[in-house]
């Protein structure tokens, strides 16, 4: 049986990840500090939909010095998958403290702990938001990116350059893929799709930024992790797998995009929620927030490349009607709301 170690398992995109692979026979240790970030209820409730023999959890903070390492040692897990990591734009502008202990200090246990036992495969997550201010799309792997918006989106960029050195020097093959815009069950309170549902059930005004003129490539959380879990097969070697490979020159080390491919303007978004609640959406149309783009595009052609086909596309109405149906089952509609 194959081993995964899964950090961040409690969050919205580990939860999924460590599920479908549970699903294809894997054994998974989670790791997850269970931070107030946003609701720890529902981080607990996801690892209880874990809970079985082949699932292991350990409730720690991957910035602890030393742990990942030990953890590692005894686990000898054939991949890990990092994706613990103080996640939000807006919240990095007020608390940016908070980034660098968890993105900079926790990554750097995490290649720490990849130097001492060198798993198949490490993959680490990054974001969109590395891409910045650039206006170039789509959005490809081998464009230079450095005009981050965010302190979050620079700790991720400071990720991806850490990563690469220590594929470098101790030679572990490594994967960063870039998140665009994730929703579905389980998504997390903080963004945009669990707010306007919300708000919408509850018939209260959501907040529609930059006027509605945004344009977004929006993720089906399963496509997305049925993504990442057929990357682990496909570690970084010594050639490029095609003329749009991101494989570093002096490293076993790959950037790879995993988004929808497409898109979305904000209006259809709100439609979609709008024919899946059966409600009208209010909108408060104010300005753009500091930190944020008005749009992002995924090119999708490299993980094509690397997988031999590509990933489903959930359309938003779909995606939409499931994470609706998810959020009332969950929360009873509008009465039991965080």
């Amino acid at each position: 049986m194959k081993r995964a170690l899964v950090t961040g398992s409690a969050g919205f995109i580990g939860y999924h990840l460590s599920k479908l692979l549970l699903e294809r026979g894997w054994q998974v240790t989670g790791l997850d500090v269970f931070s107030d970030y946003y609701d720890v209820g529902l981080k607990r409730r996801r690892h209880e939909m874990l809970a079985g023999s082949a699932f292991a959890e350990v409730e720690a903070s991957v910035a602890t010095p030393g742990l990942v390492r030990d953890l590692m040692a005894d686990e000898r897990p054939d991949a890990v998958i990092h994706l613990a990591a103080q996640a939000g734009v807006r919240h990095s502008i007020d608390a940016p403290r908070e980034y660098v202990e968890a993105n900079l200090l926790g990554s750097y246990e995490v290649l720490e702990a990849a130097r001492a036992t060198t798993p198949s495969h490490l993959l680490l997550a990054s974001t969109s938001s590395v891409y910045g201010a650039s206006t170039e799309m789509p959005y490809r792997e081998t464009m230079k990116v450095d005009t981050q918006m965010s302190f979050y989106a620079a700790t991720k960029k400071a990720n991806e350059a850490m990563a690469h050195s220590y594929a470098h020097l101790y030679g572990i093959p490594t994967t960063m893929f870039r998140f665009f815009t994730v929703y579905g069950p389980w998504g997390r309170p903080d963004m945009a799709p669990f707010k306007f549902v919300r708000a919408v059930l509850a018939n209260e005004p959501i907040d529609v930024y930059n006027h509605g003129r945004m344009l977004r490539d929006f993720t089906y959380v399963s496509d997305l992790v049925q993504g990442i879990a057929d990357l682990i097969d496909v570690p970084p070697g010594s050639e490029p797998v095609s003329e749009r490979d991101s494989l570093s020159p002096v490293a076993p080390h790959r950037i790879v995009n995993i988004g929808n491919g497409e898109t979305i303007e904000l209006g259809r978004f709100i439609e979609a929620i709008e024919a899946a609640t059966g409600k009208t959406a209010r909108r408060n149309l104010m300005d753009m927030q500091p930190g944020d783009v008005s749009a992002t595009w995924a090119d999708t052609g490299l993980l094509t490349d690397l997988l031999g086909h590509p990933l489903p596309r959930t359309s938003v109405e779909d995606g939409m009607r499931s994470f609706v149906d998810w959020y009332r089952a969950e929360y009873d509609g509008a009465a039991a709301i965080p």
